[in-house]
């Protein structure tokens, strides 16, 4: 899930999870998710992810959209969320070292998951138009 939250001034805020060491590609920044069970929407999989790694009630953010990343046979989707507050996250699960709000013009200087990464313009484009 991509959270934003836009400030009174017009900044665009990221909810941001610091991925643990231990991790698929740890010790870089990335969106809180998940795999997706079968009975899953995309959204409720984020909802869920969004709430067992940062203790993120779905009461809390608005879904605006999603997009998805098709590598044929498989897909991976970024659900597009607004808050109209910068949340303070709850307790964090092992997967994360830390969630964090980032400033949407400061995000290239994070070490990125490099999935989020390459899809990043994509997911910024499309969260534009929202």
């Amino acid at each position: 899930m991509l959270l934003r939250h836009r400030d009174s001034g017009g900044v665009d805020w990221l909810l941001m999870q610091h991925r643990s060491w231990w991790s698929h590609h740890g010790d870089t920044w990335g969106l809180l998710g998940g795999a997706r069970m079968p009975s899953e929407t995309a959204e409720q999989a984020a909802g869920r992810e969004a709430w067992e790694e940062a203790s993120l009630p779905c009461s809390a953010y608005s879904v605006l959209g999603h997009y998805v990343d098709d590598h044929g046979g498989w897909s991976y989707t970024t659900v597009l969320a607004e808050t109209g507050e910068r949340l303070t996250p709850g307790a964090l699960n092992a997967e994360s070292h830390e969630v964090a709000w980032v400033r949407r013009e400061d995000l290239g200087q994070l070490p990125l998951h490099p999935g989020f990464a390459a899809s990043w313009p994509s997911v910024r484009a499309r969260l534009r138009r929202r």
